[in-house]
C-alpha cells in the first residue's frame, strides 16, 4: 500500500508540473513560403540546431508569417522573414529580424538568450 501511495504522490507531482514545461522557452522562426534567407537558414542551421546548446534550451517552433499574431503575443508586428522571436509563456521576449547568416546567427542568438533568460553559453 504504501509503495502505491508514493507511485500515487509522483505521478500527481508529474502531471501538475507538466504544464509549466509547455510554457518552457522556445525561438520562433516566422516564415513564409518563398523566402530564400528561410531556405539558407534550414540549410545552414536546421540540421544543428536541435543538438546544440541553444536549442536544447530554446527548442524551434516554426510560424508563418500570416498566423503569428494569433499564436503568439508579440511586441509590434513581423514584417520579414526570417525573423526569430525569443518567446516565453506565449509572450515574445526579444527577436532577431533576418537571418546574418552561419558565422553570426549562434553568437546573436546567443546573446539575446543571455539578455533575456537565464540561459548560459557552455564554457
Amino acid at each position: 500500500m504504501k509503495r502505491f501511495l508514493n507511485l500515487s504522490l509522483l505521478l500527481s507531482a508529474f502531471f501538475a508540473l507538466a504544464p509549466v514545461a509547455a510554457l518552457a522557452t522556445e525561438l520562433v522562426m516566422v516564415d513564409e513560403e518563398g523566402c530564400i534567407w528561410c531556405q539558407r537558414w534550414e540549410e545552414e542551421i536546421g540540421p544543428s540546431y536541435p543538438n546544440t546548446t541553444e536549442g536544447a534550451f530554446a527548442p524551434l517552433r516554426k510560424i508563418n508569417i500570416r498566423d503569428v499574431a494569433d499564436k503568439i503575443e508579440i511586441s509590434r508586428r513581423v514584417n520579414f522573414t526570417p525573423t526569430f522571436l525569443l518567446v516565453e509563456n506565449g509572450r515574445e521576449l526579444a527577436r532577431l529580424e533576418g537571418y546574418p547568416g552561419e558565422h553570426f546567427f549562434f553568437p546573436l542568438l546567443g546573446d539575446l538568450l543571455g539578455e533575456h533568460t537565464a540561459f548560459k553559453m557552455a564554457e
